[in-house]
């Protein structure tokens, strides 16, 4: 049974198809700003408790991005890796037919985890909608993350937090854990902005080289190799991780949970700016601010995917989707990192009472 409170869940639907085998859950969490949006995640262990957990968030996501977007989630048991394509695309699309009654007046799907832009194409052919999802192909009008959405965001995120913790991010030094979409996209805005990057980081080790890494030959070396280690001229024997790196901001773009409540006195960070979701718990986040650490949080810092979402379902084009990223995030972590330093509060603090603020107004009305 799924845990409910004065904001929601307002729908919890468990869908099954006995022909294809599909099972699935979507959580509508809070529709007062508008239809709940949130991915598809396709997991054998996905469950109605995890996918409203992150209706939630996607709930909070939306109301401080401002977008007239409510919140939601769905989910999809089965495992990727032991069923065949054919029998996937069987799966997606039974899901869609399923969710008609509620997709798209009430919610809106999106990719998540083994769901991508092809899923979205077959689950906007089901539900005979294109308003049904987004992140489809370019040819059903879709905008791909592959554009760089959430790493623009994240480095527009920093440009508003550096003189907040003291810095010039264009003079700055940077490191990034986690080659990916995101990371990819912030060293490559970092550099391009003229920021001194000094270590990155993949899911088989990382390079460092405090003289600084050019980006052209790390994004080279990384797609012919698989990853970020081999690159040359670095030097790693002074850390033993991402963590121990001297530099002055450090961007998250990969793993949860990354620092611990004993990784504090090994930073040596001036500024976190969380690019992947849940990089610390809040309590870690606190005791980075004990020591002076600004942390700019995930859903303040990694919306430009949703906003980029926003923008596709309203039949915009990329222009529009990297003009409203940037001012959106711009304006909202200004506000809240503002408003922490006048209240003495943590970022995400702030950040919860304006999501918490806009939706419940609007619940009001």
């Amino acid at each position: 049974m799924v845990d409910h409170d004065e904001f929601g869940p307002e729908k919890v639907l468990s869908v099954y198809d006995s022909r294809t085998g599909m099972n699935g859950v979507v959580v509508i969490d809070n529709t007062a700003l508008g239809p709940g949006k949130g991915g598809i995640r396709m997991t054998s262990t996905v469950s109605a408790d995890e996918v409203a957990k992150l209706a939630r968030t996607m709930t909070w996501k939306n109301a401080l991005a401002e977008l007239p977007f409510g919140g939601a989630k769905s989910g999809i048991m089965a495992d990727d890796k032991k069923i065949t394509r054919q029998k996937k695309e069987a799966i997606v699309r039974a899901f869609s037919r399923a969710l008609k009654a509620v997709c798209p007046e009430q919610y809106i799907a999106g990719p998540d985890m083994y769901m991508a832009e092809e899923e979205m194409r077959w689950f906007a052919e089901a539900n005979g909608d294109r308003r049904a999802c987004t992140g489809k192909p370019r040819d059903l009008g879709g905008l791909p993350h592959e554009l760089g959405s959430t790493g623009f965001g994240v480095f527009h995120a920093a440009r508003v937090a550096a003189p907040f913790a003291g810095l010039d991010l264009k003079d700055a030094t940077f490191a990034v854990e986690g080659f990916g979409n995101v990371g990819w996209f912030v060293a490559k805005f970092g550099t391009g902005l003229g920021a001194k990057l000094v270590a990155v980081s993949d899911s088989r080790g990382m390079t460092c080289n405090f003289g600084g890494i050019d980006f052209k030959e790390l994004d080279r070396v990384k797609k012919e190799t698989g990853s970020v280690v081999p690159l040359k001229g670095g030097d790693c024997s002074c850390c033993d991780s991402i963590l121990d790196v001297k530099a002055d901001t450090l961007f998250t773009a990969a793993v949860p949970d990354l620092i611990k409540p004993a990784d504090i006195g090994r930073l040596k960070f001036k500024l976190i700016v969380e690019g992947s979701n849940i990089p610390m718990t809040p309590a870690v986040e606190e005791l980075c601010r004990q020591k002076g650490i600004l942390v700019v949080p995930d859903f303040v810092a990694n919306s430009g995917g949703v906003i980029s979402s926003y923008v596709e379902y309203t039949g915009g084009d990329e222009k529009q989707m990297f003009a409203m990223v940037e001012e959106k995030i711009v304006h909202n972590a200004r506000l809240v990192l503002e408003d922490s330093q006048k209240r003495d509060l943590p970022p995400r603090q702030c950040a919860m009472d304006l999501a918490v603020k806009r939706v419940r107004d609007n619940m009001k009305g």
